[in-house]
């Protein structure tokens, strides 16, 4: 999706828009049309030709309202449009379908073991893994950040599991074709045949993982053992939470990247900011987390009749909150599309808010603060070297190509010519 900065407030048709379209996030532009929507219809209602209905909400406020409070907006029948009219089959078997006390037996035994402080042991080796991202750049030749970043969320998330590496490219390829099955790159079949061959193929395989293995010391071994509320998951609910933490992870954290990155080109005053100091690079990560916003919207149904930014929301109502928007809102951020560093306050929604915020976030922060940490260090500067192409779908406001060259910093080649000799490349996406 373009991260673009409108001018002035657009005469949109808001008659018009169709939020639910994935072409306008791969090649058009939803900021002119949320700044409208934002000042001009907070609740704007779109129906389908097929007679489905949903009303999107585009202001922080209504979005945090939405996501925050489950007791008026309940997640148990879906949470994203591709499943807009009927039940999820998740519902209360997986975190991201349930509600409090269902979602909370399930997150809190996780958040112990997805806290920074359980995390920390894992960050050499995410270093590592960094610097064999990094290692294109020393050759000075064009390289595809996009591409490569695909791969790096399983790196950490997939070693965290206990997945086999080889798994690591396939798996990559199906969570992305899960969130993205008309982008061509990814899925393109008829009557959402991409959608449900992932969803197939990816159930399949958690199964069989859970199946098969004894006692492991992993995140899959640990779902095993979890005790949710005086009784262990079931396989379906294993298997379910499986899928959702590696969706996370694969469809916010590459995208997170690319994103920064634009916001360095775009704004390049901003990155000479950086010096080093590992603060600043953390206010420049949360806001590459606002400027890129990757999870695009969530979506919740209405319990009861209720109301937001004065409008009525009937009961039984699916209403999508936008979350590129609401980290766009004039009412909550200075100057909001400009991309700076060192913006503070930043109370972004890129990971959620409320009980449903991300549980897999500190895992995510970890990685990039470890990732720009080594940018910083080596990378003087990013050129663009062609133009992006953006993933074609509407819930993951993501980047599929990004061509960039980088000056590097003095001795930064050597650097990473030595901290990967011997090292094998990351691996690669498969052909499809």
């Amino acid at each position: 999706m373009r991260l673009t900065v409108p001018s002035g407030l657009p005469d949109a048709d808001l008659t018009a828009v169709d939020l639910f379209d994935p072409e306008l996030y791969a090649t058009g532009d939803p900021h002119p049309l949320w700044l409208a929507m934002r000042e001009r219809a907070p609740v704007l209602r779109q129906t389908l030709p097929d007679g489905r209905g949903f009303a999107s909400v585009t202001r922080h406020a209504d979005v945090r309202a939405v996501l925050r409070d489950h007791t008026r907006f309940t997640s148990r029948r879906g949470t994203l449009l591709s499943i807009l009219g009927s039940d999820d089959p998740a519902g209360d078997k997986m975190m991201a379908a349930s509600d409090p006390p269902v979602h909370t037996r399930m997150r809190l035994p996780l958040n112990s073991v997805l806290s920074f402080a359980a995390l920390r042991s894992r960050e050499p080796g995410i270093r590592d893994v960094v610097r064999r991202l990094l290692a294109p750049l020393a050759a000075g030749e064009p390289w595809d950040l996009a591409v490569a970043g695909a791969g790096f969320p399983m790196a950490f998330t997939g070693a965290l599991m206990g997945l086999p590496e080889a798994d690591w490219p396939e798996l990559t390829r199906l969570t992305t074709m899960a969130v993205a099955p008309q982008d061509p790159m990814f899925g393109a079949e008829a009557d959402d045949g991409s959608l449900v061959a992932a969803h197939h193929e990816l159930f399949e395989y958690f199964a069989g993982q859970v199946q098969a293995r004894g006692e492991r010391d992993d995140l899959v071994g640990f779902l095993k053992r979890m005790d949710a509320g005086g009784r262990p998951l079931r396989l379906d609910e294993i298997v379910y939470n499986c899928y959702s933490l590696l969706l996370g992870a694969n469809v916010t954290t590459p995208h997170a990247i690319a994103g920064t990155v634009q916001g360095f080109i775009d704004f390049p005053d901003e990155y000479p900011r950086l010096d080093g100091d590992p603060d600043r690079t953390t206010l420049a990560i949360e806001e590459g987390l606002r400027w890129a916003s990757p999870a695009n919207h969530f979506m919740r149904y209405a319990v009861a009749d209720t109301e937001l930014s004065g409008e009525p929301v009937r009961a039984g109502e699916a209403v999508v909150a936008w979350l590129g928007s609401a980290n766009r809102d004039e009412r909550v951020f200075d100057d909001p599309y400009r991309f700076d560093v060192a913006r503070r306050p930043n109370r972004h929604v890129a990971f959620g808010t409320g009980v449903h915020y991300c549980v897999g976030a500190p895992l995510a922060r970890v990685a990039l603060r470890s990732l720009f940490g080594e940018v910083v260090d080596l990378v003087e500067r990013f050129h663009p070297a062609g133009p992006p192409e953006h993933l074609k779908s509407n819930f993951v406001a993501g980047v599929r190509s990004m061509p960039v060259t980088a000056e590097l910093r003095p001795g930064a080649a050597d650097l990473l010519a030595t901290a990967t000799a011997g090292a094998g490349p990351l691996p690669e996406l498969p052909a499809r």
